[in-house]
């Protein structure tokens, strides 16, 4: 079966679409297709195909380009075992990441397994590498899919950080993909948590990171046969911490990110003379993305940057003339180069825009061709779908905030309108399609996403605004928001909803506390209420006590105080509850009890708990129920 599609217009132009009304499960189903990854040779491609029918399955499927064949090789419902990630290990073998829930008591938390599997294995189970055996001593790691080297010459082999030992210690080993023979390259030592390779994958950087304190100390060897020597020591919750990202194909040249003035920058470090250099900065954003290499030449080309102008900032030329030829041919599209064969010959694009939900293309540079391989969401026609616009406001103490206004494609202003905190909190939007905007605008409501104070990626003092002050000036930087959509004769004043999940969904009920004559409605999938609670919970993992303190809070009263769930007298919002029952992230009980409390206080509210359901709505048919939900529940209050 080929996938392949004749490209509109050569994507110059998409194809035009009667605009209508779309069910709301075009948008709650999950993508079509996703994840696709070339083999080295180029002459495979590994994906996930999601259907609905006649069941909710993820599959992953390979394509042979010369054989024209396809395989189905492995299923899952994503509800008991969830397909994490796979990666090819050479030409004809993947290994892949199992995801499984479990519980604790009343602790529930995820493990992983690693397995192995032909590319054409239809029909067979795949291998466990990790595969506990009562003979050798070694416990059962939560944590199995720690691959730190892909061993580029050595296609038979894998170098695996894993704690087998000693809990929370990792050594690495050196795992054979077909048999899961297992050799020790170097053992956990030194509170140790995390270890990198250089190019020619030899282990070169271990991070230790103590539990109770915070200290961090980064050690590098330059090989098997000298000792690790410390290069950066800092306290995580008090300095500036070092992140390190790899290697030059040079083994002695680092390369780490840390703060420049307020704002992350790269950094390179010649690991003989320990001289620094600054590789990229960003006057107004944190360079916050992952090293880019080439596969041909094995080597570091660039670091992955939102803001750059093809999504990554090349500082080794390689391969920016053929990214702008790209984008000169595919104008209407923000375009990445997914994956590449060795040569480079070969190679996936995704292409999408506000409005164009993602497409992967097959190219081939020695043809010159390029071809529209997988559709994500073919169901949704990029003319009914609205685009963002960046924008800013002032918050009340003079703040600059971003966020990003998506108005839809028809009606004129003033809307009604869906004020969309991202969860996190530390993280942030960005432009591109995003399904949960792309819904409710069409649905003819506009939308806008704030990137308030704790948003990640805008400096440190900016994203260290969230120590401790959830609901305080994070809370009002959405509430000023709101106001200026008023203001600037944007939204109905009297037809304006408060839309989030996780963190965002905290911020909803936080707004139906701190500001009850608002928002005409508030939908809280996942969201926190119970700030006590959240702290509590996350004092059961190791290193949690830090984090609870640091980020959630250390007083009980003050965390009352910006919790939902004390505060329930000043509610008038009708409130919309949706949770899933094996929520691992934010604890169901969250809305449970914050339900109660409505409706012990006899405040308009609707709860619905989803069965199976994840923090991230994988399974497709909570994602569809949850949007069917959603619908109803705006059209109530906005229309």
């Amino acid at each position: 079966m080929r996938y392949w599609i004749t490209l509109c217009l050569a994507l110059s132009s998409f194809c035009v679409f009667a605009v209508e009304q779309l069910p709301s499960t075009y948008f709650g189903a999950l993508p079509e297709f996703s994840r696709p990854m070339l083999s080295p040779d180029g002459k495979k491609i590994a994906f996930v195909r999601n259907i609905s029918e006649p069941h909710h399955l993820a599959l992953l499927t390979t394509y042979d380009i010369e054989k024209d064949k396809t395989y189905l090789i492995l299923r899952s419902d994503n509800d008991e075992t969830k397909l994490n990630w796979f990666r090819w290990v050479n030409n004809e073998d993947l290994i892949i990441s199992a995801k499984f829930g479990s519980k604790c008591r009343s602790t529930r938390y995820y493990q992983t397994r690693l397995l192995s599997m032909r590319y054409d294995a239809v029909g067979v189970q795949p291998k466990e590498m990790l595969k506990r055996d009562n003979r050798s001593g070694y416990r059962a790691s939560q944590f199995q899919d720690n691959v730190i080297d892909y061993l580029r010459d050595d296609p038979e082999h894998i170098l695996v950080a894993v704690d087998l030992e000693k809990p929370n210690l990792p050594s690495v080993y050196k795992i054979n993909i077909h048999t899961g023979r297992k050799t020790r390259v170097i053992k956990g030592k030194r509170e140790i948590r995390d270890w990198i390779t250089d190019r020619q994958s030899q282990v070169r950087i271990g991070k230790a990171y103590d539990y109770d304190s915070g200290d961090v100390v980064i050690f590098e060897r330059k090989n098997e046969d000298t000792d690790l020597r410390a290069i950066f020591e800092y306290n995580s919750w008090k300095e500036n911490g070092i992140t390190v990202l790899g290697f030059d194909l040079d083994p002695n040249i680092m390369y780490f990110r840390t703060y420049k003035g307020d704002k992350l920058a790269l950094y390179s470090m010649d690991l003989t003379t320990m001289v620094k250099t600054l590789v990229f900065e960003d006057e107004n954003y944190d360079v916050d993305g992952d090293l880019v290499y080439s596969s041909k030449t094995n080597d570091v080309i660039g670091v992955s940057h939102a803001q750059a102008d093809y999504g990554i900032h090349y500082f080794k030329d390689s391969r920016l003339p053929f990214h702008q030829a790209l984008d000169n041919a595919l104008p209407e599209t923000h375009n990445f180069l997914q994956s590449f064969d060795r040569e480079e010959n070969r190679y996936l694009l995704y292409a999408e825009n506000d409005n164009i939900p993602g497409i992967y293309l097959l190219g081939d540079r020695a043809e010159g061709a390029l071809s529209v391989l997988l559709e994500t969401y073919p169901q949704l026609p990029s003319d009914s779908l609205a685009k963002n616009k960046l924008v800013t406001y002032k918050t009340r103490d003079g703040l600059e905030i971003e966020g990003y206004l998506t108005l839809p494609v028809f009606g004129k202003p003033p809307y009604s309108t869906v004020v969309h905190p991202h969860g996190g909190p530390g993280a942030r939007d960005y432009h591109g399609f995003d399904y949960w905007t792309a819904f409710m605008s069409h649905r003819g409501y506009a939308v806008f996403r704030p990137n308030f104070r704790g948003s990640s990626g805008y400096g440190k003092a900016f994203s260290e605004a969230q120590m401790k002050r959830w609901g305080l000036e994070m809370q009002d930087d959405i509430t000023d928001a709101t106001h200026w959509l008023i203001k600037e004769g944007i939204a109905k004043e009297e037809k304006i909803c408060i839309v989030g999940a996780s963190y965002g969904g905290y911020a909803a009920t936080m707004a139906t506390v701190k500001t009850p004559d608002l928002f005409a409605c508030a939908v809280s999938f996942a969201g926190v209420t119970h700030l006590p609670k959240l702290a509590h919970r996350q004092r059961r993992f190791l290193g949690g006590d830090l984090v609870a303190e640091n980020q959630i809070g250390d007083d009980s009263s003050d965390m009352q105080a910006r919790s939902p769930y004390y505060n329930v007298a000043k509610v008038k919002t009708p409130t919309l509850l949706v949770h899933g029952k094996e929520d691992r992230v934010v604890h169901v009980e969250q809305s449970q009890l914050y339900a109660d409390e409505l409706e012990d206080y006899d405040k308009p509210f609707k709860y619905l708990e989803l069965e199976s359901a994840d923090h991230y709505l994988t399974m497709g048919s909570n994602r569809m129920r949850f949007f069917e939900e959603l619908d109803a529940f705006l059209a109530t209050y906005l229309q």
